[in-house]
């Protein structure tokens, strides 16, 4: 069941109840010491509860006495809270994801408009998450591979989460912004994905996890929209964008032939890199190198008087091989990430780069698909050494004069692409440099080529004969004679594992720095047991032998705690179970017992209240007659109403005072009818009530007035039957959707 967003209301009860930020010693109040039992605790608490009941004990500090000794019995109860008090002297239940800075403490929910069954037939889930909805294979075949060039956010949720609809209206409006900067959205239900949510470490609802480069982190703090936005950015790798000034900018453009990457500039006036540049550095890191200056800054002065730039809008400039010459500029006031990432395509490569892998060589001499999309490449193979420089120069200086799309250019060193050089100069009695132009047929590496003959000096006479070759080529592409199949090219870029594996391990441990201080001891365990494995590998029997020892005797200490957390409701109750046994459990009432039937409910279940299964909220039987009706015609087991048939005929049944606990996913519903246990003033003999007319209907009101506020009298045993499980329970085959919803007139 999931109230409305715009109809959650605050905690019903009054401010002077809240514990939250008050002071006291629950070993005090329940006059207990530290080393009591938890069944002297459960034995002092039950007898001081009676003794302080609102309802028994008219002391009017009976209240407040009877809400500190639930809070106390709460604290001493449980083993976090009461080791946390023991340690800290801290008594907030402290939620994971910054729950508690919601208000959310306690599990009260109230619905003014009208109560939505999303699990019912077809309409599943929320409309507004449905777009981004994840599966398990979506995840694994499209989720992940895009993740290395784009972080996703991911919401984990469930249709009996409460606490997701709190935090709603923040995921809404960071989504929105985030969608605008290319980040990945995603939700996940549990309720219909729980294969995907134990994949990602999800155990409890709401999380939020983020996924870069296939990891997966968790979100630790409080849901507001300036710690998403950090969270995003604190999942992307470090040391994307450089810090550039006027004292290192040489340094940073002329490695240009080292990293065989064109570099950008970004000239803005923000001291912190934005974080739409940071993602568009991500998104091609591995075909641009990032830059970015503070215009703010003195010690950049002379790159802004260098290049003659606008300080008032953001600008962006792409150098390739002229260091001195950006070979684009782009500059705008609101740069957007469509703008952004166009500018960048069309420079993602140098004029001339050295093809260091195959994915380059794919990318920038694509396989032949159609006549018009006809792409040749031009090779020149060469060598590292200074003999070569002549010949490098003079072919970069034609590939920079090039201005047909259809022609790429293009080097190999053949020491380094010894394979496909050998395979290009075949039956050639040429050595290095020599010039291939060559065509793609297939992906298998067949190639349709031809050899400038001559080789390759750099010389006038052999740069007009490449052009001259090119331009016949044009005209008549059957000029290249020769064919071959070419080999993989050699991985060059595999020398900088040993640094990437250095950077990468780097930030692996800060974040499992950042685990560990938060104590997400669920996504630690993966790594945990890798450790141990690796010390039982090193050190042999003798540690195997003391960790077994140590397990033998912690065995029967974690079964009893198995089974007291799942007696008491703990948080370490297995997570996969609770969420098939959350109870939604709601009062009806009407607008003119309202406040009288909630003060009251407040009361007798304020003690439930921290149970991670049980929920509570209203239902206005004044708007929702239909939808009650519906509910109870739909159990299986006959509801039986006591009511008279005269007055059934006369009058609709009155629902006042009802309290229902339903289960969504098991789609069975207990029932609570309201018990009189006062003093029926009607009932006094009429010879007493001689008076008048209108003494007889004072008499009335107090008496309905009373009624309505004892109707509620026994609910505190029905809640305590309802967790032991031992109430009937009455199955309904499919929940009333919107159409019984009664408008309010």
């Amino acid at each position: 069941v999931r109230c409305h967003l715009s109809a959650c209301a605050a905690l019903l009860l009054p401010s002077k109840h809240d514990l939250i930020a008050a002071e006291f010693d629950p070993y005090k109040v329940l006059g207990v010491t530290r080393s009591a039992s938890q069944s002297e605790i459960k034995k002092v608490y039950k007898r001081l509860a009676k003794e302080w009941h609102p309802d028994k004990n008219k002391n009017p500090e009976a209240e407040d006495m009877f809400i500190k000794i639930t809070k106390s019995y709460e604290i001493l109860t449980n083993e976090e809270k009461k080791a946390s008090y023991d340690r800290y002297g801290q008594t907030d239940n402290t939620h994971p994801y910054g729950r508690g800075h919601h208000g959310f403490r306690h599990n009260f929910y109230f619905d003014e408009t009208f109560f939505h069954f999303p699990f019912n037939n077809k309409g599943g889930r929320d409309f507004a998450n449905s777009k981004y909805t994840l599966h398990f294979s979506q995840y694994v075949n499209e989720v992940v591979p895009d993740s290395f060039k784009r972080p996703y956010l991911i919401k984990i949720t469930s249709d009996w989460c409460f606490s997701c609809i709190h935090i709603e209206p923040v995921w809404k409006e960071t989504v929105q912004e985030l969608e605008t900067l290319g980040i990945g959205i995603g939700v996940v239900d549990v309720g219909y994905e729980r294969r995907l949510a134990n994949n990602l470490g999800a155990h409890q609802t709401p999380s939020i996890l983020g996924v870069v480069n296939g990891k997966v982190s968790f979100f630790h703090y409080a849901v507001v929209k300036g710690h998403l936005m950090q969270f995003i950015e604190d999942l992307l790798p470090q040391r994307l964008v450089e810090k550039v000034t006027d004292k290192n900018n040489q340094e940073f453009l002329k490695s240009w032939h080292k990293l065989n990457k064109p570099h950008v500039l970004l000239f803005d006036q923000v001291p912190s890199v934005p974080l739409l540049y940071k993602l568009t550095a991500f998104a091609y890191k591995d075909y641009v190198q990032f830059g970015y200056v503070d215009q703010g800054l003195s010690e950049t002065a002379d790159l802004l008087r260098k290049f003659n730039l606008n300080t008032y809008a953001p600008t962006m400039l792409v150098f390739k091989e002229d260091v001195e010459k950006p070979a684009d500029i782009i500059q705008a006031k609101g740069m957007k990430k469509h703008i952004i990432d166009e500018f960048i395509s069309n420079n993602k490569f140098l004029l001339a780069p050295r093809l260091v892998n195959q994915k380059l060589f794919d990318e920038l001499c694509p396989v032949k698909q159609f006549h018009r999309r006809r792409k040749y490449c031009v090779l020149l193979i060469t060598g590292e050494e200074e003999s070569f420089a002549t010949g490098n120069e003079a072919f970069l200086s034609l590939a920079s004069d090039n201005t047909n799309d259809v022609l790429r250019f293009a080097y190999v060193y053949q020491r380094r692409q010894q394979p496909l050089c050998d395979v290009l100069l075949k039956n050639k009695d040429s050595t290095p440099p020599q010039v291939v132009i060559l065509e793609r047929r297939n992906g298998a590496g067949k190639i349709l080529y031809k050899p400038v003959l001559g080789g390759w000096n750099g010389s006038k006479e052999e740069k007009h004969k490449l052009l001259e070759e090119l331009e016949r080529l044009q005209k008549d592409p059957s000029i290249l004679n020769c064919d071959a199949v070419l080999p993989e090219l050699n991985n060059e870029l595999t020398s900088m594992f040993l640094t990437r594996w250095i950077y990468t391990a780097y930030d692996y441990l800060s974040e499992i720095i950042a685990d560990l201080l938060h104590n997400n001891w669920r996504e630690m365990m993966p790594l945990l047991s890798l450790i141990f494995s690796a010390l039982f590998i090193l050190f042999g029997t003798v540690v195997i032998q003391a960790f077994s020892d140590s397990s033998e005797e912690k065995q029967p200490k974690t079964k009893a705690k198995e089974a007291s957390n799942a007696e008491n409701g703990s948080p370490h109750t297995s997570s996969t179970s609770r969420f098939f046994h959350i109870l939604l459990v709601f009062l009806v009432l009407t607008d003119s017992t309202k406040n009288i039937l909630l003060s009251k409910f407040a009361k007798e279940v304020y003690s439930f209240t921290g149970s991670l299964t049980l929920h509570f909220s209203f239902l206005n039987v004044d708007k929702h007659s239909e939808w009650m009706a519906a509910v109870l015609e739909y159990a299986q087991d006959a509801v039986q109403i006591d009511t008279d048939e005269e007055e059934v005929c006369s009058r609709k049944v009155d629902y006042t005072g009802y309290v229902l606990a339903l289960n969504g996913h098991k789609k069975y519903l207990c029932l609570f009818k309201p018990v009189y246990t006062g003093e029926d003033l009607d009932s006094k003999p009429e010879e007493e009530g001689g008076g008048s007319r209108s003494r007889k209907g004072m008499t009335r009101s107090r008496s309905t007035s009373l009624q309505i506020h004892h109707k509620l009298d026994r609910l505190g045993l029905w809640v305590e039957r309802l967790m032991e499980g031992t109430l009937p329970r009455y199955y309904v085959p499919a929940w009333p959707g919107l159409d019984k919803i009664t408008v309010n007139k």
